[in-house]
């Protein structure tokens, strides 16, 4: 199998394929889409969704990881971050693509044991695990390699207590009057 992983970004967005063929784990290809040039948020937004397009065009894999929204502090930046999760997801979805999201702190703890490791962490386990040598200049590629692995984990692992704790990202959804409440008890100076 084939697994394109992506930890979207919409400055710099990482992805990386791993194939899981027969157990033995190969990294086919490890990169960031590199954005913080572009000034006009719509055009990031389309070309994260023309790359991934590319990327499953000219890879063909079989099932696409991503890294499930976080809540922020920021939310414009989540709100962004959402967006470039979305286009991407987009993509897969119009090329018959499956896809499985996966909590950050989730992908944190299968890689590394510990759901709140730093990138430099993560990018050392998995250097560990999959044998490469360095580092690539952008940390989000090696975050994009955490998400493929996650789900190799997730998909190819028998044992059912492990499978409880890789389940895929499940969404909370607390009322909206409850969201906005809290917004604007935490940002008096920005809501009038």
């Amino acid at each position: 199998m084939l697994i394109l992983g992506i930890d979207p970004g919409t400055r710099i967005l990482g992805y990386s394929l791993l194939d899981t063929d027969g157990g033995h784990l190969s990294i086919v290809a490890m990169d960031v889409l590199y954005l913080r040039n572009i000034p006009d948020f719509n055009k990031r937004i389309r070309l994260i969704f023309d790359s991934t397009l590319r990327i499953i065009d000219s890879f063909h894999p079989d099932h696409l990881a991503i890294e499930a929204p976080f809540f922020g502090k920021n939310v414009q930046s989540m709100l962004k971050l959402g967006r470039a999760q979305g286009v991407a997801i987009a993509a897969a979805m119009s090329r018959d693509l499956s896809y499985t999201e996966y909590e950050p702190s989730v992908i944190k703890q299968i890689v590394t044991g510990n759901g709140i490791a730093s990138k430099e962490q993560v990018s050392a386990m998995l250097r560990s695990i999959l044998g490469f040598n360095d580092d690539p200049k952008y940390l989000d590629a090696t975050d994009a390699l955490a998400v493929a692995y996650t789900c190799h984990m997730h998909l190819s692992n028998p044992l059912a207590d492990l499978r409880e704790q890789l389940k895929p990202a499940k969404h909370k959804h607390k009322s909206s009057k409850k969201q906005w409440s809290e917004f604007v008890s935490q940002n008096p100076d920005i809501v009038k």
